[in-house]
């Protein structure tokens, strides 16, 4: 009986820490409306854009040292969804689009959780 309870004791700790964990990795499950006046917005290299990038986003690189110059082309009142690579460039950037005055902007994270958010294709 104590070997049992002693096992238990063990046990238990694992079991919740292994709950946890799968818990906080899971990804909450959002979506994200995409209208034609939605403009889909890359910020990675124009290279990782050309090896694939959602169908009908447009490629502004956050990286590049014009970025800031085709932020001002661009309408602030207009809605915008931004993804990059895995969700660090597109959260620096919708920053920077909201201090600079963009009212809708949504960042989508990285182009996997941005597809499954959307509903778009990944094309080349």
């Amino acid at each position: 009986m104590r070997r049992t309870r002693g096992i238990l004791l063990l046990a238990i700790p694992l079991l919740l820490l292994a709950a946890g964990t799968v818990t906080a990795c899971a990804p909450a499950a959002s979506t994200i409306e995409v209208t034609a006046q939605t403009t889909v917005v890359d910020v990675r290299t124009p290279a990782e854009y050309a090896a694939g990038h959602l169908d009908g986003a447009v490629n502004l690189d956050v990286s590049a040292a014009g970025f800031e110059i085709e932020l001002a082309a661009l309408d602030p009142t207009a809605d915008y969804v931004v993804y990059c690579q895995s969700g660090n460039r597109s959260s620096r950037a919708v920053a920077l689009m909201e201090q600079v005055g963009f009212t809708s902007v949504h960042d989508a994270g990285g182009i996997s959780d941005a597809a499954t958010a959307t509903g778009l294709t990944v094309v080349d």
